[in-house]
């Protein structure tokens, strides 16, 4: 059965309104109360500055994606806001506080028929010495969620532990001005929740990455700032030194894939982090990967595209890029989270497949997953084999590249006695040896991707929640980001009587293909579910035979995101708020 015990909120203001720190705050408060939950960020495309909104889900629940529509909408200036409206949707009881000393909300925001709350915020943060309209607003927002101002306390003492005393004295008093907005005994709108014990995360999808890769054993970093990545870097940074590791902020993408293959060569597992345009520079140094059998990893954050495209909003159309970028026969592995969460499992789990398979692995997030912070419960340990395999005590002539059942050659670290070998982008024979003979070619081809196809990739190949009953009446399947908004679909679907089964792959190439044919297996209806223009994903399939002719296809550009209720719409037809 789906939980209804959530409550969406949105937060807008132009460039120095605090929207984005007032989101953090709120955040963290509802960790501190017990509770669950999302928190989205959006942005105009000038990527830094300027008007931002941050899209807030809570829930007694952990959550995996946005809601269908927002209850509240606090809104510290009308500025720009129309580059949001349409990220916001509104229904017949959502409610829209803001000032009417901001002037007049934008015909977009009244004509949704919403209910204004108008409250004095500016007149309230100007009775405080350093008071800020951002804070009265989200003491307004906590006493209507039944916070209390010890709560909050911690809160802010948490988010802005590095703003000095008097910054955090002002919010303080600002949060508790706030709430004395809204009238004593109003009925809170966590009333009926059950409240969570036990420890939770506050993480971002990045850092979630960034922890997954630590975890694989990644003690080396080169990359180039891009967004929406760069956070993955600034989180890594400080965590890989302590544990021994070093990041390095290379001079572009071009020399950031090659300096990883270069650590790697030397023993080291090492990754970097980058989007769309980023992974487009580094396709030749992850075929030099492939080619010489250095293991690396690739995160990539996918934005909107095509070219800059739009930097600040999700999308999951790099899949082809990621699929079949690289140049000549290259294969390679390909994996997506399935959430925040997840994002530390498959992080790890792509290392660690790198590592053990002396391959090039590329994983797909995005800035839905990555620039989103999430209260979630703590990720566990995973126990994976990240080790390569060695060329230890070499005993005659080294053959680096030589035959074996399984496809993997012991790799010898520089330094090994007696295993000097040539590794660069050229064809070459067992040794090494740069070689354009056909029978060289055709072996090592051979060689390179059968290690991929033979392996045993287990179930983590991908998320499956079926009902009991033997065959569906639908089959969702999807992948990556939109994982979670797709499993909250099928929820609603059960509730309406319908058997669902839900397949999120997480290991996108190679794909399991027998595994994929055996989940489907009988299913009436099955509808593949993407976040891009293309279908890049269902056409993936079909390609592959994975999927009946008759299977239908969801796919939808962003910048918008997928949402519950179109799931529901595209299996019934029917429309569902």
């Amino acid at each position: 059965m789906t939980q209804h015990n959530n409550i969406s909120i949105a937060i807008t203001g132009s460039g120095g309104s605090g929207a984005v720190t007032a989101g953090l705050i709120l955040l963290e408060a509802m960790a501190q109360a017990g509770f669950y939950g999302l928190m989205q960020r959006s942005a105009g495309p000038q990527i830094r500055g300027g008007e931002s909104a941050v899209m807030l889900r809570f829930a007694d629940h952990e959550l995996c994606g946005p809601a269908d529509v927002f209850d509240l909408w606090l809104a510290l200036d009308w500025l720009k806001v129309r580059r949001f409206v349409d990220e916001i949707p509104l229904h017949g009881g959502s409610q829209i506080i803001s000032d009417p000393m901001i002037g007049e909300p934008p015909a977009e925001v009244t004509g949704q028929q919403a209910a204004f709350i108008d409250l004095s915020l500016k007149q309230t943060a100007a009775t405080v010495e350093g008071g800020r309209v951002n804070m009265v607003g989200i003491g307004v927002l906590a006493a209507m969620l039944g916070l209390s101002v010890a709560t909050m306390h911690k809160a802010i003492q948490k988010t802005l532990s590095d703003k000095g005393k008097a910054v955090i004295s002002a919010s303080l008093a600002a949060i508790e001005a706030g709430m004395r907005l809204v009238p004593s005994g109003s009925v809170p709108l966590t009333a009926n929740w059950q409240v969570a014990t036990g420890e939770r995360w506050n993480i971002s999808g990045n850092e979630a990455c960034g922890l997954g890769a630590l975890r694989g054993g990644v003690r080396f970093v080169a990359a180039y700032p891009i967004t929406p990545a760069s956070d993955m870097l600034e989180w890594l940074a400080p965590n890989l030194e302590k544990i021994g590791g070093t990041l390095l902020q290379a001079e572009d993408e071009l020399a950031s894939i090659n300096m990883i293959v270069g650590a790697s060569f030397g023993g080291v597992a090492s990754l970097t982090a980058t989007s769309g345009p980023g992974l487009s520079l580094m396709l030749e140094g992850i075929g030099l990967a492939v080619a010489s059998e250095t293991p690396i990893t690739v995160v990539n954050v996918m934005r909107g595209g095509p070219s800059t495209g739009i930097p600040t909003k999700s999308e999951q159309a790099d899949l082809n890029q990621a699929l079949y970028g690289p140049h000549g026969d290259a294969p390679h592995l390909v994996l997506a989270p399935l959430g925040i969460s997840d994002a530390v499992f498959t992080t790890q789990w792509a290392v660690c497949l790198a590592e053990r398979l002396q391959t090039a692995t590329i994983v797909l997030s995005d800035q839905s997953i990555g620039q989103a912070r999430a209260i979630v419960s703590p990720v566990p340990e995973t126990d994976m084999l990240c080790t390569r395999q060695t060329a230890q005590d070499i005993d005659g002539e080294y053959r680096r590249y030589t035959l074996t059942p399984d496809g993997i050659s012991p790799m010898a670290i520089p330094g090994t006695p007696y295993g000097m070998y040539t590794a660069d982008g050229l064809e070459h024979n067992e040794k090494g040896t740069p070689s354009s003979m056909a029978a060289d070619h055709n072996v090592q081809l051979t060689k390179r991707s059968d290690k991929l196809l033979q392996t045993d990739y287990g179930e983590h190949w991908a998320e499956i929640a079926a009902d009991d009953e033997a065959v569906a009446d639908y089959l969702l399947l999807t992948w990556g980001s939109v994982s979670g908004v797709v499993s909250e679909g099928a929820g609603r679907l059960r509730d309406q009587g319908y058997s669902v089964t839900v397949v999120a792959v997480r290991l996108l190439m190679p794909l399991p293909l027998q595994q994929m044919k055996n989940a489907l297996s009988g299913a009436k209806k099955i509808l593949v579910v993407e976040h891009n223009y293309s279908a890049q994903f269902y056409h993936y399939l079909m390609s592959l035979g994975a999927i009946p002719q008759d299977a239908s296809s969801l796919a939808r550009p962003g910048p918008l995101p997928l949402r519950p209720g179109e799931i529901v719409t595209t299996m019934t037809g029917e429309q569902h708020e």
